[in-house]
């Protein structure tokens, strides 16, 4: 009697599953009420933490032991029929035959993380590094992960260590450390084009830490040490060759400047000169001028013959100071006759200017100076 309504509550359910259109459908309480009590299919945890080829464990009995169905979206599972693949269900709600149907295989399809030991490396300049990393990856196929390898995180794990070696040898220990980005770039491509049969994407690798030998680490602080003693040097003796520069600009400034301030001087004493002739001239111009006038004006000519009479007596003065040997006229104790000396080339001089423009020349063909010269010598006579 209990099997036979144990069979028609699960033909029951069965149709109503069958029926069930919607998710407020699949979940009402009635429908559940009914799979729970005859024994059909119901939700359980038990597989949401099985990953990496374990085969889940179902059985088909009392109402207590179901057989499992799939709820969460971010895990694949497999089931196998009679030992063989048969399908990969969705998310959702799917039906597995009793004791026929199995899930074999569950599998993960978030992205995962799985920590890379650490290994030594020997790079292409033959020193060795202990390096370890981080490995990103995500199962894209469920079906190659499960039947393509066996323990797929264990495989792609010890691909990452020897496709980290592989590179590393092909670089300097310089460039291995300056070039991380190249190098976790390189290793993702590597890790990728060997694990497509396994049905695993390598998203990211990065390499986590570096050790290089305690002495090659030495080493390389003297080298940062004696970068930055030379660079100190250069920036000092850059200094010292600025400050020449600047003191030798100083100086060609200053030259300059004196030259320039040499020439303003010049110029304007120059100038002043120019101004200062300009000026007696003009004041010698306006004297004579005067003069002329004044000469022009009756008894002129006799305050003229007094003045020249008094220059020619004060010239003979100079002259007896300041020369040791002079030779004067016989008369040079008469004051007279050289009052009357003087006034006689004045008076000549006076009478050529005086005379016609258009007469005629000196029977001598001399110039009135050459004239007033022989003059004053047959005076002296």
């Amino acid at each position: 009697m209990s099997n036979t309504l144990r069979t028609r509550g699960w033909t029951s359910s069965k149709k109503l599953v069958n029926l069930a259109g919607s998710q407020s459908l699949r979940t009402a309480p009635v429908l559940q009420k009914s799979i729970a009590r005859y024994g059909g299919y119901g939700y359980n945890n038990e597989y949401d933490n099985n990953y990496g080829g374990q085969p889940a464990s179902t059985s088909w009995g009392s109402g207590s032991e179901r057989q499992s169905l799939p709820r969460n979206t971010a895990k694949a599972w497999i089931v196998e029929r009679m030992g063989k693949f048969d399908r990969m269900l969705e998310p959702g709600l799917n039906i597995l035959i009793p004791f026929l149907d199995r899930i074999r295989y569950v599998k993960s399809l978030k992205e995962t993380a799985i920590e890379v030991p650490s290994q030594s490396a020997i790079t292409q300049d033959n020193v060795t590094l202990e390096l370890d990393g981080v490995l990103y990856f995500r199962c894209i196929d469920p079906f190659k992960a499960s039947y393509g390898v066996e323990d797929a995180e264990f495989a792609i794990t010890q691909l990452a260590q020897t496709t980290m070696r592989a590179e590393i040898g092909q670089m300097t220990l310089d460039r291995t450390l300056a070039e991380r980005a190249h190098l976790n770039s390189n290793i993702v491509d590597a890790i990728n084009s060997a694990a497509e049969d396994w049905g695993i994407r390598c998203l990211r690798y990065e390499i986590r830490d570096i050790h290089p030998p305690v002495k090659v680490v030495e080493s390389m602080h003297q080298q940062v040490s004696a970068e930055r003693t030379k660079r100190a040097q250069i920036l000092e003796s850059e200094g010292a060759r600025q400050a020449a520069i600047n003191v030798a600009e100083g100086r060609k400034q200053s030259t300059i400047l004196a030259s320039e301030a040499e020439r303003a001087e010049k110029i304007n004493m120059a100038s002043g000169e120019a101004e200062a002739i300009l000026l007696r001239a003009t004041a010698s111009a306006k004297g004579i001028e005067k003069v002329a006038h004044a000469i022009s004006l009756d008894h002129g000519n006799d305050a003229v013959s007094m003045t020249v009479a008094e220059k020619y007596v004060e010239a003979f003065g100079r002259m007896a100071k300041e020369g040791t040997t002079m030779i004067v006229p016989a008369s040079t104790n008469d004051a007279a006759s050289m009052v009357t000396q003087a006034l006689a080339i004045y008076n000549t001089i006076n009478n050529k200017k005086s005379a016609p423009q258009n007469a005629a020349p000196t029977p001598n063909n001399l110039s009135p100076d050459e004239n007033i010269v022989n003059l004053m010598e047959k005076t002296k006579d």
